[in-house]
């Protein structure tokens, strides 16, 4: 049995070999290198992030939304995205907030797609 995400000591490998996946997949990979020059922060930010979203730690401060709006994705991507994630989950842990972590991707996902297809296009409309 795996042991569950329980610090940030396990967010920042769920993290890492998450992003790891993205970085070498066909579909988002190029849409990530596109934005991303330097991973350090964006891992950072990352680890803050889900530290705040599956512990209330605070420490996370942006608009993920804002940050991705402007980028070339469509329902696709966020399709594989959600699947990387949900693998690198289930490839290391097990139990409740494993469980949380899967179901908040999932109405994050949902979410940017439905605030995508509100924007029809146009990246102006984006509200921060």
């Amino acid at each position: 049995m795996k042991a569950d995400i329980k610090n940030l000591k396990d967010i920042t490998l769920f993290v890492d070999g998450f992003y790891r996946k993205v970085q070498h997949d066909e579909l988002i990979g190029p849409v990530f290198a596109g934005a991303i020059q330097d991973w350090a922060p964006h891992l950072e930010q990352m680890y803050r992030f889900w530290n705040a979203a599956l512990f209330g730690v605070p420490g996370f401060r942006g608009n993920p939304f804002a940050k991705h709006a402007p980028l070339p994705i469509q329902e696709k991507h966020f399709e594989r995205w959600l699947s990387l994630f949900s693998v690198t989950i289930d490839e290391n842990f097990e139990g409740t907030i494993a469980t949380e972590a899967k179901n908040r991707a999932q109405v994050m996902a949902e979410m940017f797609i439905h605030r995508l297809r509100g924007m029809n296009g146009d990246t102006s409309k984006v509200i921060v």
